[in-house]
């Protein structure tokens, strides 16, 4: 299909209808200006927190404006969908809230939080295949089979105008946006918001963030064309696509200047920014563009930036393994192993070193039945809380002026 009738599909008129059919359902989500990133990156950084919308993503604005458009036939056909979690989540909700039934495909993989999500908002969940993609081809089949409305993720109208209307927002509040970075999956909300926004001021630079691995509008935008590819694992699993739209693909051409893309490691180390300088919990795709902006991925326009933190759906345990390697890596967390002689007094003798150096113990574990420790010694394996890298080197260099042979564990 060709950009211009693309153009003429969905129109800055379709975005501002969105916007009417959505009212009373979503929430006009913050704009937050932040002085930390402001300060660390160097210009001024405004931060679009859907990870603050109702179901915790921008999802629901697609998922439940293309839901209001359906006929009543379509409606008492009840809806199936396929997602990685937020789209599911939006569907259900959607479907729930006007008394039509839903069922909707997810990875294997999927968060177990957003599984239990999507359940609690009253849809059928069918787990199938690694990706997106491979939940979406069986969510079609069965679409067939039942005869029930199909809600996409991202390739349709209808989404794409809902996700537009977050673009309406942030031009009331930031006409003066210079810059704007967005995660892109399938390309649904990076699509509506450059119509929004380049609809408005053609000049706003509009950056697309991929995580590298799954990168398929990126490779796709470089050879001009779709190109499906493999997909090798991210904790982004929300933008995880390995097609993008034949929809959005074409919109993504015509409005999107750049595209990017960003490794797990930075994604993480966003995460726990995020979450210890401005107390706000994202999942790996709602900090894809803030990752992109710290780790200097972004050749950014002006002054003014706005970062879309799409999402806030991640996982317990994920958050709790970010946070531990991040300490790590701060060197603010440390395992440390020894061997002492097993006699009394020892093993207090080492925590008054540790004590006298202001180290903090979270754990001790003393394995006196260590086949690998000499005869006559026990190993002791410490995890302390340290202020940085060179708080840890401290500790081991007067560990070993006291003869501890001590080596740090991974």
């Amino acid at each position: 299909m060709l950009v211009e009738e693309m153009k003429r599909m969905i129109t800055i008129e379709d975005i501002q209808k969105a916007r009417r059919n959505l009212a009373g359902i979503i929430r006009k989500t913050p704009l937050d200006y932040s002085t930390t990133f402001s300060r660390i990156i160097g210009k001024d950084i405004y931060l679009k927190c859907e990870n603050l919308q109702k179901t915790g993503s921008f999802k629901i604005r697609g998922a439940a404006n293309k839901i209001l458009s359906l006929s009543e036939e379509e409606r008492q056909r009840g809806v199936i969908a396929a997602s990685a979690g937020n789209h599911a989540q939006g569907v259900a909700s959607g479907a729930t809230a006007v008394g039509i039934s839903s069922t909707i495909f997810m990875p294997e993989g999927a968060p177990i939080s957003k599984i239990t999500a999507t359940r609690g908002y009253g849809a059928e969940v069918i787990l199938h295949g690694e990706a997106y993609d491979d939940a979406y081809q069986k969510a079609k089949e069965v679409q067939q089979e039942r005869g029930a409305t199909f809600i996409h993720a991202f390739d349709d109208p209808d989404v794409i105008a809902g996700q537009g209307t977050m673009g309406l927002e942030i031009l009331e509040e930031l006409p003066e946006i210079d810059t704007l970075i967005a995660p892109i999956g399938g390309g649904g909300l990076i699509s509506g918001l450059a119509i929004a926004l380049k609809e408005a001021r053609p000049q706003i630079k509009v950056v697309g963030v991929q995580a590298a691995g799954c990168p398929s509008s990126y490779v796709s935008r470089k050879e001009h064309r779709i190109c499906p590819i493999s997909f090798s694992g991210t904790i982004a699993d929300g933008i995880a696509v390995k097609t993008p739209g034949s929809l959005t693909f074409p919109l993504i051409e015509a409005y999107v200047d750049d595209i990017v893309t960003v490794e797990d490691e930075e994604i993480a180390n966003a995460i726990l920014m995020l979450l210890e300088r401005a107390k706000l919990v994202t999942e790996g795709s709602g900090a894809v563009s803030l990752a992109a902006l710290l780790h200097n991925k972004v050749n950014v326009r002006g002054k003014k930036v706005v970062t879309i933190l799409s999402g806030g759906n991640i996982d317990a345990n994920m958050v709790s393994t970010i946070i531990n390697r991040g300490l790590v890596k701060a060197g603010r967390y440390v395992r440390i192993n020894t061997t002492l002689p097993d006699k009394p007094g020892y093993l207090r003798k080492i925590l008054n070193l540790i004590a006298d150096l202001k180290a903090n113990v979270f754990a001790i574990n003393h394995e006196r039945l260590d086949v690998h420790a000499p005869l006559g010694e026990t190993e002791v394996y410490l995890t302390l809380e340290t202020r940085d890298h060179d708080h840890i080197r401290r500790i081991i260099e007067a560990m070993a002026r006291e003869g501890y042979k001590a080596k740090i564990l991974d």
